[in-house]
Parts: C-alpha cells; sequence; structure tokens
C-alpha cells in the first residue's frame, strides 16, 4: 500500500509540476516571440523612416536597422530552439505521466477486483468450511488470475 500510494504521488506532483512548467514556459516563448515581433515592426519603420531623410541620416538608420534585424534573427532562432529542445520533450513526458496514471489506475482496479475475490472465498469458506468442492475451484481459479 505505501509503494502504491508512493507511485500516486509521485505521479500527481509529476503531473502537477509538468504541467506548470510547460504553462509557464509556453508563455516565456510567446513573450520572446512577440518582443521578435515587435521590433521587426521597429525595423520596418526606421527603415521607412530612413527613407525620407538625407543620405547621411538614412545610411545610419539603416545601419542600426539592420543590426537590429540580426538580433532579432537570433531571437527567432531562440524561440524555436527553445520550442523544439524544452517544450516538446515535456509534452512528451505529460503524455507518458498520462499513460503512467492510467495504468495505475487499471492496476488499482485489477487489485481491487483481487482483493474482493479474496474477501468473497475468505467469507465462504467461514459460512460453510466443510463445503470443500465448492471452496477448492474457486481457489484454484483465484490463485491463476493471482499468478498473473
Amino acid at each position: 500500500i505505501m509503494q502504491r500510494a508512493l507511485g500516486q504521488n509521485t505521479v500527481n506532483n509529476a503531473e502537477k509540476y509538468f504541467g506548470q512548467f510547460c504553462v509557464l514556459l509556453a508563455a516565456y516563448t510567446r513573450k520572446a516571440a512577440g518582443l521578435r515581433d515587435k521590433a521587426d515592426l521597429l525595423v520596418k519603420q526606421l527603415l521607412d523612416f530612413a527613407n525620407t531623410e538625407n543620405p547621411e541620416m538614412r545610411t545610419t538608420l539603416k545601419n542600426f536597422a539592420e543590426e537590429l534585424a540580426k538580433v532579432q534573427d537570433y531571437r527567432q532562432a531562440e524561440v524555436e530552439r527553445f520550442e523544439m529542445k524544452v517544450i516538446n520533450p515535456l509534452r512528451l513526458y505529460g503524455t507518458q505521466i498520462k499513460q503512467t496514471r492510467a495504468e495505475i489506475k487499471k492496476f488499482n482496479k485489477v487489485r481491487n477486483n483481487e482483493i474482493k475475490q479474496l474477501e468473497k472465498l475468505e467469507r465462504l469458506r467461514q459460512k460453510s468450511p466443510s463445503d470443500r468442492h465448492t471452496i477448492l475451484p474457486k481457489k484454484k481459479n483465484l490463485r491463476a488470475v493471482l499468478s498473473y
């Protein structure tokens, strides 16, 4: 029982915390992507403004816009790597947690059925201890089920 509770507790904690990790990491990634998008708009505005200025100012603004665009390329790579290397593996772990929870539920159901069968057999044995021809086949069937 202790081991079962420990396994259930482990799955509950993993589900809780990994769910929170996924939510926060996804929010972080969205914020980084939003920042990238805003900076891309800024680059576009700088280039538009540069086209209205004198040649010297135009060159300076275009150079600045190009450098800012390079920074955004790095930010885009960060977003893509974060999704691929962090968020997707966590999602897979979430699927694994759900499968483990389903296996524990299945195991508990089988175990509870076995306990009910043992209790039923024990009641039958206590009710009529001399009725061996009824008890023995049920006991053999239960042992066969329990051995799997």
